[in-house]
């Protein structure tokens, strides 16, 4: 039997006793062929035909360098470099090929590599205005990234972005240059646009540890830290020596953890170890933005159980400084606002709340601080007496009788003027206060914030001395000072049956 010779296999039997000249003739065909598909940009149909035209002819410079074109315009740099390099090295002299293999490293971010082959072209055709335009754009390239490293040096990540912008115009296909920007996008708090970047990259090439990197920093930033962890641990897979996913994975397992355990001893009452383990986790990674919001915000919590009211105000407001749109932040220091009587900061919060998210629970809480505002411009009847808001009847006459003793003007008869005068003020404000709290009607309106003046009745025209008179009879207790009635014509009736904290006014 007839051996057979394998390298004749696959060979088409129309070609196999074709001369050299006819083969050569055979491929200038397929050349043009794949000309004219690429003059109507059917660029895969041209490259077929360049590739026939390789196979006919395999040591056509010109035929690798017009296939290399073609797969320029397929975006598919990589294998357009390695057509160009081949036709430089069938042919030295082969400026197109020169000319292509600079684009392609360019394209590809390589920029030292690209000037050198726009140098050599420049050698071969001193006057090549592409490639003295070329050279320019490479060391443009170079210009940018010396700028973008310094920039992320110094933490300048919005000049990184900058910066690979502008060498991506004419590095379209770098994958580090995108992977750089993406990152920076991330640290800057811009997740879809990092997102978008990956995503791009990692449809062209599912296996780039740096995109599979920057989409866990994305989701880690987010504060999605499981799906993370899965992303850092993919990336670590595919480039076992990648630092920074080893680092991100590192941190962002420490940070749940320890997140978690602040939130067990929360919900087992033991504020001291919850407000420490928060701290501790505060620590861990400064760039998490929205865990840290969160962080701060539950050592708030913590805080104001602890009564570090102050601390957890700072706490909120280092959250919301995080992240602005944190409403959770918002209505923790608007309580802690109310509880330290803050209030034109509580309705603040609560408006800027209620702005974002119009709920009914938000209106009664900014109702409520707009409440208390409003019943904080008043006088502090309860202040005055020095009780509190659930004083019995008792409380407010002991409160009465010990405030009125103390201020009552002959008691300060030889003070100067001026203290005189303030004792006066003080005097009378204790009466008015006793007057509204000992009625329940009037005590409920000032409790609710309405005004406790109503058409029958008008505060400002007592006589503190008279209500004096009342509760200790006659000028008895304090000096008395003068009985009669002020100016507006009404004076008061303290009979037997009223008592204490019943008084009424009598208009004459």
């Amino acid at each position: 039997m007839a051996s057979v010779d394998m390298d004749d296999v696959n060979m088409d039997p129309d070609m196999e006793f074709l001369s050299d000249e006819e083969l050569e003739r055979e491929a200038e065909g397929f050349k043009e062929q794949g000309n004219a598909y690429y003059i109507k940009k059917d660029y895969s149909e041209a490259f077929n035909y360049y590739t026939k035209a390789i196979d006919m002819c395999p040591k056509n410079a010109s035929y690798y360098g017009n296939r290399a074109a073609t797969l320029m315009m397929l975006s598919r740099h990589r294998e357009a470099l390695e057509d160009s390099q081949q036709a430089v090295r069938l042919d030295d002299t082969f400026m197109k090929g020169h000319l292509r293999e600079g684009k392609c490293h360019l394209s590809l971010g390589n920029a030292m590599a690209a000037s050198r082959c726009f140098q050599r072209v420049l050698e071969l055709e001193p006057d090549n205005s592409q490639a003295q335009q070329e050279v320019k754009n490479a060391e443009s390239i170079l210009e940018y990234e010396k700028m973008a490293e310094i920039g992320f040096e110094k933490r300048d990540f919005r000049m990184v972005v900058f910066c690979m912008d502008r060498a991506l115009e004419s590095a379209s296909a770098c994958h580090r240059f995108k992977v750089l920007k993406a990152e920076c996008l991330a640290l800057l708090g811009r997740y879809p646009e990092a997102q978008s970047v990956a995503s791009d990259i990692l449809r062209m090439d599912s296996t780039n540890g740096d995109a599979l990197y920057v989409r866990g920093l994305c989701l880690y930033y987010e504060d999605c830290i499981d799906k993370a962890v899965q992303f850092f641990v993919q990336a670590l897979r595919m480039a076992p020596d990648h630092e920074k996913a080893r680092l991100a994975c590192r941190d962002a397992k420490a940070l749940k953890a320890k997140k978690e355990e602040g939130n067990k001893a929360f919900k087992e009452r033991n504020y001291e170890a919850a407000y420490e383990l928060y701290s501790q986790a505060l620590t861990i990674d400064p760039n998490n933005i929205k865990t840290n919001a969160k962080l701060y915000c539950n050592r708030a919590t913590v805080g104001s159980k602890l009564n570090k009211i102050d601390q957890a105000v700072e706490d909120c407001t280092k959250a919301i400084k995080l992240d602005e749109t944190y409403i959770k932040a918002y209505l923790r220091r608007a309580q802690c606002y109310i509880d330290t009587e803050q209030y034109e900061e509580a309705v603040r919060d609560y408006e800027k709340v209620y702005q974002t998210e119009k709920t009914k629970e938000h209106k009664h809480l900014l109702k409520n601080a707009q409440l208390e505002l409003k019943k904080s411009k008043r006088k502090d009847y309860y202040k005055v007496l020095g009780v509190d808001k659930n004083a019995t009847e008792d409380e407010l006459k002991k409160a009465y009788r010990k405030r009125a003793l103390l201020h009552h003007p002959d008691r300060h008869s030889s003070a100067s003027a001026e203290v005189q005068k303030e004792e006066e003020k003080k005097f009378k404000e204790v009466g008015e206060a006793f007057t509204v709290l000992s009625d329940p009607k009037k005590k409920s309106r000032y409790d609710s914030g309405q005004d406790v003046e109503d058409d029958s009745m008008n505060m400002g025209d007592f006589d503190a001395n008279n209500i004096f008179k009342a509760f200790f009879g006659g000028a008895g207790g304090g000096g008395g000072g003068g009985g009669g009635g002020q100016p507006g014509g009404f004076s008061f009736d303290g009979n037997s049956s009223s008592g204490p904290g019943n008084f009424f006014f009598q208009f004459g």
